[in-house]
């Protein structure tokens, strides 16, 4: 019986620069806190290794004490195991991250930095693929299948890249083959790149990131719980959540005629998940100008709440007619401009960015003639 965390796409570093500063420190610091939790669910499966399936760290030049601290927070979960597999964010390339990590190197962490036969003890050999610069332009994981090791010994592959079309980065240029688990007789294909969690077959899977970064994929920080019980024999895989925010997309479809701010507030989480979920209401269908504009509103007044809370409502249109425009004003330079943003906002001549704009402008004067003293 062998039991590993399998986990990549931990990114520590990364600088999150379109979100608010407050928010970009708290998400770094749950890139870099996760490794706690990494080993936490390691020792609740009964788990003594970590298999970090590539991009580690989210640049190839970390910093010297994002670095330091990060093989400090492993060295802390001794005799717990950690190998680390370079990815593409962190790839060969990277002489100096390489050498500095070698020189710092605790007693528990292995790098997995060359393409050969890895033994972590007797009868379990690790079959590492790391990224040898950031775009390597071929399958990495070719030589797995001619790779030779012991008789009866468990065969695990470490691989970071896109398998198919696909690929976290959107490159699809270095392609795993699909099938790569099989040719090279692998008991168990531990990927990294693509961010959400995904089977590709019974023995190859993506972990997923254990911290999410993006509303991509609308899952939990995850990773897996492998159990082999021997060569040959299917892998046991579990997920488990490691992750300390929540990144998620809310479909809200509304029709001509609804509240949508009610609509919206039947919908959205309660409590204190508030302050660790970062929501995007992705809005779609029609709306009148006022609903349109207590939505904005509604929006405004519960975001405080949340760690962020953004409305997409480019397929949100809106629904506007002569008496709907009479409340923001029968005559004037006010009812001019709601005129002409109403005409831009269905001129098919105009770009969808321009007619979005258009209507995002409607909505804004509606909220600010219904924040007027009359």
């Amino acid at each position: 019986m062998f039991r590993f965390l399998h986990s990549s796409d931990l990114h520590i570093g990364k600088r999150f620069g379109t979100l608010p500063e407050e928010l970009r420190g708290r998400l770094r610091e749950a890139r870099h806190t996760v490794l706690d939790r990494l080993a936490a669910q390691a020792r609740a499966g009964g788990a003594q290794t970590v298999l970090l399936a590539g991009d580690s760290f989210d640049t190839e030049t970390p910093s010297p004490a994002m670095l330091r601290q990060a093989l400090a927070a492993m060295a802390g979960h001794a005799p717990l195991r950690w190998v680390i597999l370079p990815g593409n964010h962190d790839s060969l390339l990277a002489d100096e991250l390489w050498a500095a990590t070698r020189a710092a190197l605790p007693a528990n962490v292995v790098l997995a930095t060359e393409a050969a036969p890895l033994a972590l003890a007797p009868g379990i050999v690790i079959l590492p693929a790391p990224c040898t610069t950031r775009r390597p332009g071929r399958d990495l994981t070719d030589w797995m299948d001619g790779a030779a090791t012991p008789e009866g010994a468990l065969r695990i592959g470490l691989a970071h890249g896109a398998i198919q079309s696909f690929s976290e980065d959107g490159g699809g240029l270095d392609i795993i083959a699909p099938d790569r688990a099989i040719r090279a007789g692998l008991d168990y294909l531990a990927l990294g790149d693509w961010h959400g969690q995904m089977p590709i077959g019974p023995r190859s899977w993506y972990s997923g990131s254990p911290e999410p970064d993006r509303f991509k994929h609308d899952q939990p920080g995850r990773a897996l719980l492998v159990s082999l019980t021997g060569p040959g024999a299917m892998p046991e895989v579990t997920p488990v959540e490691t992750g300390s925010f929540d990144w998620r997309s809310l479909p809200l479809d509304l029709l001509s005629g609804d509240d949508g701010a009610s609509a919206l507030t039947k919908r959205l989480p309660a409590g204190p998940v508030r302050r660790q979920t970062l929501l995007r209401v992705v809005a779609a269908g029609r709306l009148r100008p006022q609903a349109r504009a207590w939505l904005d509103a509604a929006i405004a007044a519960v975001a405080p709440e949340f760690a962020f809370l953004q409305l997409d409502a480019e397929a949100l249109a809106t629904d506007c007619e002569s008496d709907d425009l009479d409340a923001i004003d029968r005559a004037g330079a006010l009812r001019q401009a709601a005129d002409a943003l109403l005409a831009e906002s269905l001129d098919e001549a105009r770009s969808a960015a321009e007619r979005q704009a258009a209507r995002d402008a409607l909505a804004r004067l509606f909220s600010y003639c219904a924040a007027m003293p009359a």
